[in-house]
């Protein structure tokens, strides 16, 4: 006689269904935390790219100012004609243009801060005296029709100092009956407040004539 033998069914292994919801919920925070973290390094690395072409573009501006500076017209040549002219947002000046197998021409340059825009502007050079004052005049009124070229964007305020009589000053100081209008200036200091830094950037610059 052979012998019945009942057997119970066996469970399939597996997850239960609480232990599902919680593992969804835990991969749900690691990933929300990733994503913020990824987020966090994104944000970190545009701030950080806008940074460097902010620096880059302030840099390359204050070398063109440099090079206009070093190359500031010999006083001996203008007579009393003033050679620089500055105040808040805007400078002008009178460079020497050296070219290959030419004479030494004069320039006008001037610097203005337009709509957060700091453009730079030159006029034609020249060796007539005569045309000189009438490229200076237009250049300090503002009516050089000349198309001026844009250094940098996103500059708040650019403010103007001269070196004259051992200090920085806003206005040049008085000058004797006769002597040039802009004698005794050794140097000129430029300051840009410029969006996304904190403190003002400083950069100042000697004259070539002097």
């Amino acid at each position: 006689m052979s012998t019945l033998r009942s057997f119970a069914p066996r469970l399939a292994p597996g997850f239960t269904l609480v232990e599902l919801l919680v593992a969804i919920a835990i991969l749900a925070m690691v990933a929300v935390l990733g994503w913020r973290g990824l987020d966090g390094i994104v944000r970190a690395r545009v701030a950080l790219t806008e940074q460097m072409e902010m620096t880059r573009g302030l840099q390359l501006a204050f070398a063109q100012m440099q090079a206009d500076c070093e190359h500031a017209a010999d006083t001996t040549l203008l007579g009393r004609r003033p050679y620089l002219h500055q105040e808040d947002n805007r400078l002008t000046l009178i460079r020497t243009v050296f070219n290959e197998n030419e004479p030494a021409r004069l320039q006008v340059v001037a610097y203005r801060l337009v709509n957060g825009n700091l453009l730079r502007r030159e006029s034609i050079a020249t060796r007539d005296l005569l045309e000189l004052d009438a490229l200076w005049q237009a250049s300090v009124s503002d009516t050089d029709s000349t198309p001026p070229v844009r250094l940098h964007g996103g500059v708040d305020s650019m403010g103007v100092l001269v070196w004259q009589d051992g200090a920085w000053r806003k206005q040049p100081a008085p000058v004797p009956q006769g002597a040039v209008a802009t004698a005794g200036i050794a140097g000129v200091q430029v300051v840009l407040a410029t969006r996304g830094y904190p403190q003002p950037l400083t950069k100042s610059f000697l004259l070539g004539s002097i």
